[in-house]
């Protein structure tokens, strides 16, 4: 019997040994990632500059709130880890209470061309991509109520002045938080917004005309701030927008409302294969109001990805590309807005206005890489790969800093990192773009799912992390912790591939690949 047991115990510990460890389970309340991490940068972050414009979180509560809000996450790389927090700290200081709800702010300072509270609608639809992922989703709902609600029946309205895509990125936040109810709510708002564009901005053949100032993109090559150009922006947005009316009116059982922008979706995806694209130079480009093809390759081009528009075709894949191209879009700094062998490349002047001819913005940077993203999670006939994102998205993050401290601006120059609006203060902290969903939901992978699963596809190169984790992250009411420990040693968990929900483990494997698994039903 004694050697029955001892024999048993062998056999069982051998075991162990190859799962990875016994016991992987969580305590309640355990981190994997410890929340001293957010004090630590916090900490320098506070201590770098003045604190001239204090919003609804001051500096002093900013530690606090990110611990009680943002996912945490730690990896070996110090300068992706650093910018991650660098940004919610930032994303923190837009955040503005007024008599209309929570809002945040594009400029940090007052600038002419906001609206009431500093609000401008540019961005709007980054900051909902971006905030999805805080735990109190009060903020986001008032401050999408706020635009709805509030600003669009103002007389003198300014949410038009600018393009979004208010609708994919509502309805891409409830693939996080399951709030039906909420986006359900907006149906009606959305389809009436999305209608008014489809009034107002019809270029024709099923296509979306915009000025490039109103596309947040002034000063472009292929833009003018007078004549109606079909661009790939609102064009793609437009898609987006059907797409996720469909799906909402879908949830909402109304099949014949999402039958019928299910359609839409499908015109505006062949007409922009069809009239943007340009079969010499392999890329999506601005159509003229004469019906000419603009010459010039811009970022513009990649925007089709972000939403999934184009079909996968080797020849549409081939855009991307240019990506890697130091005579394309790569520079030492970013991102390029348009390809640098452009003969107009960079000639419009430099920080006297905001010139998209050339120069990296943040804004296009996040767009592209979203696209990317999607390229290579849904996409087989390309010729990209993880370490291609991983480099852009590192360069990006990088590229965050000014005179050694770190620094986020309205664009730089793309060989020497200047931001090109020098020491002006409303540069500071600029709003205008994301980083932290690039990193939960594309090279982490956390794919938000309608239904009860959890789908993590990383985009992390193989043998470039030894470790990583993504902790603290609210998905689905419950809470998530993904990690990848390679020798076991850094998280005391065992070796591999590790997700876990509300403490209970729910997938397990060597290899840090593709993963599908369910998340445990909620106790009622």
């Amino acid at each position: 019997m004694i050697y029955f047991t001892q024999k048993l115990f062998l056999i069982l510990s051998i075991l162990a040994v190859v799962r990875g460890c016994s016991d992987a389970a969580l305590e309640p309340g355990e981190r994997v990632v410890q929340p001293a991490v957010v004090d630590k940068y916090v900490t320098y972050f506070n201590q770098m500059e003045p604190e001239d414009v204090v919003n609804h979180i001051p500096n002093a509560q900013a530690a606090s709130w990110m611990k009680q809000n943002v996912p945490l996450f730690e990896c070996p790389d110090s300068v992706m880890e650093g910018t991650y927090y660098y940004r919610w700290w930032t994303f923190r200081k837009h955040l503005k209470q007024t008599p209309d709800g929570f809002v945040f702010t594009e400029f940090i300072t007052p600038v002419k061309h906001a609206g009431i509270h500093n609000t401008i609608s540019c961005a709007l639809s980054h900051h909902v991509y971006e905030g999805r992922w805080l735990h109190n989703q009060e903020y986001i709902d008032q401050y999408v109520n706020f635009w709805f609600d509030k600003e669009l029946p103002r007389e003198g309205s300014k949410y038009y002045k600018f393009s979004s895509w208010i609708g994919d990125a509502s309805y891409n936040r409830y693939l996080v938080n399951q709030d039906s109810a909420y986006v359900l709510g907006l149906l009606d708002d959305l389809e009436k917004d999305y209608s008014t564009w489809k009034e107002t901005n019809n270029y024709g053949k099923n296509l979306f005309w915009q000025f490039d100032v109103r596309d947040g993109m002034e000063e472009s090559v292929s833009g003018s701030r007078k004549e109606k150009n079909a661009r790939p922006t609102i064009s793609s947005y437009m898609y987006g927008y059907a797409k996720a009316i469909a799906d909402i009116a879908t949830m909402a059982g109304q099949k014949e409302k999402a039958a019928k922008y299910a359609q839409e979706a499908a015109q505006i995806k062949a007409a922009v294969q069809e009239h943007l694209w340009d079969e010499q130079e392999n890329f999506f480009k601005t159509r003229h109001e004469d019906g000419q093809l603009d010459g010039a390759r811009e970022a513009i081009g990649f925007i089709p990805w972000y939403f999934g528009l184009p079909d996968d075709k080797p020849n549409y894949a081939k855009a991307w590309e240019q990506l890697t191209d130091s005579a394309g879009f790569a520079a030492p700094w970013g991102l390029t807005t348009v390809e640098r062998r452009e003969p107009t490349f960079r000639t419009r002047g430099s920080g006297h206005g905001c010139e998209w001819d050339g120069a990296v913005w943040p804004f296009a940077t996040t767009q592209t890489l979203k696209g990317l993203s999607n390229l290579l999670n849904s996409y087989s006939n390309h010729s990209m790969t993880k370490q291609d994102y991983y480099n852009a998205l590192r360069t990006y993050a990088k590229s965050h800093q000014k005179n050694g401290l770190p620094y986020l601006g309205e664009y730089q120059d793309e060989k020497t990192g200047y931001w090109l609006k020098g020491d002006n203060p409303r540069s500071s902290y600029y709003n205008h773009s994301g980083f932290c969903d690039l990193v939960i939901s594309d090279l982490v992978g956390l794919k938000p799912q309608p239904g009860n699963t959890l789908e993590v596809k990383p985009l992390i190169p193989e043998d470039q992390w030894d470790w990583f984790s993504l902790d603290n992250v609210l998905y689905h009411d419950q809470m998530v912790t993904i990690l990848w420990d390679k020798t076991g040693e850094k998280y005391g968990k065992g070796k591999g591939f590790r997700i876990f929900a509300d403490g209970k483990e729910i997938h397990h494997s060597k290899e840090l690949k593709p993963v599908v698994t369910q998340l445990p039903q909620k106790k009622s």
